[in-house]
This record gives structure tokens, sequence and C-alpha cells, in this order.
């Protein structure tokens, strides 16, 4: 399955437009943005277990650092700083990964 078959091309490419400048990414608007914020709590999970690349149940620093990349080859690499933050925000029990059912992704259609 691609992320297309869940969000369309052209909110993909507008929240990427938000957030190509270093230290300019926000989960928040580029969940709005990109239209995860109104997709189904099953959809949600769907794109979850496109961007875990590992397919752990779980997105790793190192998978949140090429956030972006899941969207678009040509996205850039999320900044330390970006993904640390990214990382806190989600990572409900301080083990060092965001699973589906943390706060990021469990509440993503409430936000």
């Amino acid at each position: 399955m691609a992320i297309t078959d869940i969000l369309s091309a052209k909110d993909i490419e507008s929240a990427l437009s938000s957030c190509q400048a270093a230290d300019s990414f926000n989960y928040k608007s580029f969940f709005s943005t990109v239209g995860l914020s109104s997709k189904s709590p099953d959809q949600i999970k769907k794109v979850f277990g496109i961007l875990d690349q590992d397919k752990s149940g779980f997105i790793e620093e190192e998978e949140l650092q090429l956030f972006l990349k899941n969207f678009s080859s040509s996205a850039r690499v999320l900044t330390i700083a970006e993904t640390k933050a990214f990382l806190a925000a989600g990572d409900t029990d301080g083990d060092g990964k965001i699973g589906v059912e943390g706060r990021i992704w469990g509440n993503l259609a409430k936000l």
C-alpha cells in the first residue's frame, strides 16, 4: 500500500512545502495539512504501518528522522532538534520510540 492510497498527493505536497526549511517542522501542523487529522483510526494505523519501515510496531528515532521522506523521496531529513521534539511528543513511556497507540497516533483524529 502506498501512502497516496490514503492521503492525496496535493495535500502531501502542501504539507511538505510548509516545512522545507530546517527546524520548521511542526507535527500538528503537518498532520493537519496532509489530511491525517480527518482520517479514520484504521486509516491512521495504515499510515503508521507505512512509516514503520522495519515493521517493528514502533517508529524509532532513526525512522522518525526520515519521516518526511516517506511522503516524498525528495523531502528533507528532519533535523536532530526536530526529531527529538517529535519523539518527545509521541513517546508516552520514555522507551525512545512511538507506538501506534501513543499520544500522537492515538489522538491524531482529535487534532
